[in-house]
């Protein structure tokens, strides 16, 4: 095996590939990058055998031929050469040599046999999303990913498709993030759930702000395969029950509010200054007339505010985790928000001012005067 490329090209391609491979793992080969030289490029691949990373760069090759290297050494070697070009040779022992300049490295590889070969996905109509739009939709539900779940099913993003439409729904029993956006897509209805791990590389490497950018989706039964920006990533689906969520949404509100996203935002995040991980406490938010009063009490002290709003309905008053309601008014894209609430023990859905295509949904904390 021997090659020379561009040493930029490869350290950027080494980088990302490098976050699909395993650090803790029993089969040493997955801790290494598998590279591939073949023609007039190279096929890099990382795989912790639930995440798949693949990509290819151009390479003057000389010698076909692939080999195993630690990932972490390879990419910290590309990173600090400085000079453009470097020059690649492995041996039938599974030496490889890099050189640049006056660098030399030796490093002992793994026969590339050793490394388990990629899921193959054969998936049906082709599914085509916007870089941008799947970014967005992405950044809008993931917060609300369970982290710590004994229902695995919990900690992806589940997908579903219908005629003209995606929608994207998370849940981990505290809030629940629902996006839906129109596409075109005419293929048969479907469902699957993502890991969060998978979407965030994909998020991470769609990174073009090209409205002609696209994510080419390809489902399999029991994998997904995504292709932007010259990267495949392949990754197993996940199994399980997912919440009913259409029935944990309230049909009815007895107060609206229409309030300014950052103003609201603002003041819960001046009113929980005082709480910390060792004086946990509630933001409590009163919804009257013209206006929305957060404070809160820790044994540090307590703080105040007041942000115009326009009240329809009765008056509420209510508990949060300040963090589950930040999160939900973070992840609004809008410049108003629309609340709607039924009573101090419901769940609390926040909504762009008009339509739906987002739903954040927040269990409340009860106080204690309502116990």
């Amino acid at each position: 095996m021997k090659f020379q490329c561009d040493t930029n090209m490869l350290s950027l391609a080494c980088q990302n590939v490098q976050r699909a491979v395993s650090t803790k793992t029993s089969i040493p080969a997955l801790e290494g990058i598998h590279i591939k030289a073949l023609g007039n490029e190279l096929i890099l691949t990382g795989y912790d055998l639930e995440i798949g990373i693949n990509t290819s760069i151009n390479a003057n090759v000389e010698e076909a031929g692939s080999i195993i290297l630690n990932a972490r050494v390879l990419c910290e070697i590309l990173r600090r050469i400085p000079n453009n070009q470097i020059k690649f040779e492995a041996d039938d022992r599974n030496l490889a040599v890099i050189r640049s300049g006056d660098i030399k490295y030796e490093i002992m590889g793994m026969a590339s046999d050793e490394y388990p070969e990629l899921p193959s996905v054969k998936g049906g109509f082709p599914v085509i999303i916007g870089q941008k739009m799947l970014r967005e939709m992405v950044h809008q539900t993931i917060f609300a990913v369970a982290t710590t779940d004994s229902k695995v099913v919990y900690t992806g993003i589940k997908f579903e498709l219908t005629k003209g439409e995606i929608r994207l729904i998370a849940v981990d029993g505290f809030r629940m993030a629902i996006r839906k956006e129109a596409i075109d897509y005419q293929g048969e209805d479907m469902t699957f759930i993502v890991p969060s791990k998978t979407l965030s590389e994909v998020v991470k490497l769609s990174n073009s702000d090209d409205d002609e950018a696209y994510v080419s989706l390809g489902i399999g039964k029991r994998h997904i395969l995504f292709e932007t920006e010259g990267y495949t990533i392949v990754s197993r689906l996940l199994e399980g029950e997912f919440l009913n969520y259409k029935a944990a949404i309230p049909v009815t509100s007895s107060t609206t509010v229409k309030i300014d996203t950052r103003s609201l935002i603002d003041s819960v995040e001046r009113t929980s200054l005082i709480i910390t991980d060792k004086t946990k406490s509630l933001v409590c938010c009163t919804f009257d007339e013209e206006c929305v009063k957060v404070n809160s009490v820790t044994s540090l002290g307590t703080a105040n505010d007041k942000v115009p709003a326009e009240v329809e309905g009765n008056k509420v008053e209510i508990g949060f985790n300040n963090r589950y309601l930040l999160d939900a008014l973070r992840a609004c894209n809008t410049d108003m928000v629309k609340i709607e609430l039924n009573g101090a023990v419901s769940p609390v859905l926040v909504l762009p001012p008009e339509g739906d295509d987002f739903t954040f949904l927040v269990l409340p904390v009860r106080l204690k005067k309502n116990d």
